[in-house]
């Protein structure tokens, strides 16, 4: 593969799903229409803010790069959390959870590597 577009390709990737998710969940948290659907759940109201503060933190820690991979665990076990939710409310629509899972797996799967590929490096 290409050096400049390894560089780029997964760290970019890393950031734009940490951008959209820090985004999503702010409208979740504190959105009007988020309020409306939310309240057709049942549950409690303060669950929302408690829930979307949560994924606020995580996707913050994911874009820090020396916190990013308790941030990535973290919105791991978000997304495994919210794909719950949805399906015992009956919106068995989870796709992009499930996709947003595997760009932080990839993520953190590049982050290993390329710490694994460094030690290499220091201890040829």
């Amino acid at each position: 593969m290409n050096e400049r577009l390894r560089t780029l390709a997964v760290p970019g990737l890393r950031w734009c799903l940490g951008l959209m998710v820090l985004w999503q969940s702010w409208r979740f948290a504190f959105g009007a229409l988020s309020v409306q659907k939310f309240a057709e759940t049942g549950l409690p109201s303060w669950i929302r803010p408690a829930l979307g503060g949560i994924e606020i933190v995580a996707a913050i820690l994911f874009l820090v790069p020396v916190t990013a991979v308790v941030g990535g665990y973290s919105l791991l076990v978000v997304f495994f959390f919210a794909a719950v939710l949805h399906i015992l409310h009956g919106w068995y629509d989870v796709s992009a959870l499930v996709l947003y899972a595997m760009v932080v797996l990839v993520s953190l799967a590049h982050r290993d590597g390329a710490i694994r590929e460094d030690h290499r490096r220091a201890t040829v």
